[in-house]
């Protein structure tokens, strides 16, 4: 397996690998049985020893421009109000009122200057302080400064907005993320961009079949024939390993052209796509004119359903050298293209996944060497899971 070589020199690592009909592969075939996708005790531990321990992806910084915005979701641990404040920073509460624990805003996404619960109308500042107790008079004496919303552990890197699920937990995203891959993120400067759409799919789908299935170069030309099977090349991939994340680079089919004939100092990077897993559970692709972002999240109780979020991250309309209507155009078309191949090609795949899993006696199954993004994925988990019992 490649590792840490220049870019280009890595796209020459993929197109010799196309030229010899290979891949980067893992020591060994990995077993695996079905229950680790359908075991509710299980599931609790992920929810709990990985999402409650560890730094996740909620959002990208486009999406909460200005002071008073907002957004909220469902998290495998809690029910999350993530704001921005008048300071810029960003801060994520449990997203319920204090009083009796109704939710305290509906909406997925908007700008507020106040909270209020519609329950009893206790209100909020967009800090978390409690602000306002309905006929206070009667209700008794409260000590506002400790009956604010919940906190729960936040940080701004990369142009994403990370937190742990767990409101006693700590955050330090680049010490998570490592020292060579926050430099790669660095480099990208994702923060320059704006999310141009993002759209969440609640599938009956346990949340690593999802996350398998955007590691995964072996399925292309057999799921997408006539989508991504006709664009990027099926079970090649340049490969590093970092421990707890990784990436590869897997050639489009317009490289084919350098497979007779020597590329010499020409620039690869519009014939491939690059892939890097973010543990626990995002994968961000780089294409030649744009990243996107998948998050894949567990359900609170559910193990066989899960969150898929898809984001798209462009360049700004006034760097991007399109007049904005071609701009909206272009990315809108992208977009819909993207929809239509989750739709009609992989979340049936993989809802009958789940379903076949579910099966008593499905016996023992495998991760092959070639599927070796799918097998740090899974080797990392469940060190997270290990360790986070041996610290209970």
């Amino acid at each position: 397996m490649t590792t840490s070589l220049p870019r280009q020199d890595r796209i020459r690592r993929a197109l010799e690998l196309l030229r010899n009909e290979t891949t980067d592969k893992f020591d060994d075939i990995v077993d695996f049985a079905p229950e680790e996708f359908t075991d509710p005790q299980l599931a609790k531990q992920e929810r709990d020893q990985v999402f409650g321990r560890v730094p996740s992806i909620v959002a990208h910084s486009s999406e909460l421009v200005k002071a008073g915005d907002f957004m909220t979701l469902q998290m495998p641990r809690n029910n999350i109000l993530v704001v921005r404040q008048k300071d810029g920073s960003v801060r994520t509460f449990v997203n319920l009122c204090r009083h009796r624990g109704a939710l305290l805003e509906e909406q997925e996404k908007g700008r507020c200057r106040i909270f209020s619960c519609a329950y009893h109308r206790w209100s909020y500042d967009p800090d978390g302080s409690l602000r306002a107790i309905t006929r206070d008079s009667t209700f008794g004496e409260v000590d506002r400064s400790e009956h604010g919303l919940i906190e729960l552990p936040t940080e701004e890197r990369h142009g994403f907005v990370w937190i742990v699920d767990n409101a006693d937990a700590e955050i330090d995203v680049a010490a998570w993320l490592g020292a060579e891959m926050d430099e790669i993120l660095a480099g990208y400067q994702l923060g320059e961009l704006v999310s141009f759409r993002s759209a969440g799919f609640d599938e009956p789908v346990n949340w690593k079949i999802m996350q398998d299935a955007f590691l995964d170069g072996y399925h292309i030309q057999y799921a997408h024939p006539n989508t991504a099977g006709k664009i990027i090349h099926t079970n090649v991939m340049a490969f590093e390993d970092f421990g707890r994340h990784c990436r590869f680079i897997a050639p489009r089919k317009t490289i084919d052209r350098w497979l007779e004939e020597d590329p010499g100092d020409e620039l690869l990077d519009k014939y491939v796509t690059e892939t890097h897993f973010l543990l626990p559970n995002s994968t961000l692709l780089r294409q030649p004119d744009h990243f996107q972002l998948l998050t894949f999240r567990p359900h609170p109780t559910d193990p066989g359903r899960s969150v898929m979020e898809q984001r798209l991250m462009v360049p700004k309309v006034e760097v991007s050298g399109f007049t904005e209507e071609h701009w909206n155009k272009r990315w809108n078309k992208n977009w819909d293209i993207l929809l239509a191949v989750l739709h009609e090609e992989d979340f049936p795949l993989l809802r009958q996944s789940q379903k076949g899993m579910g099966s008593a006696s499905a016996g023992k199954m495998m991760l092959g060497r070639n599927e070796v993004a799918n097998q740090v994925f899974r080797r990392e988990i469940k060190k997270l899971i290990a360790d986070g019992a041996a610290a209970e």
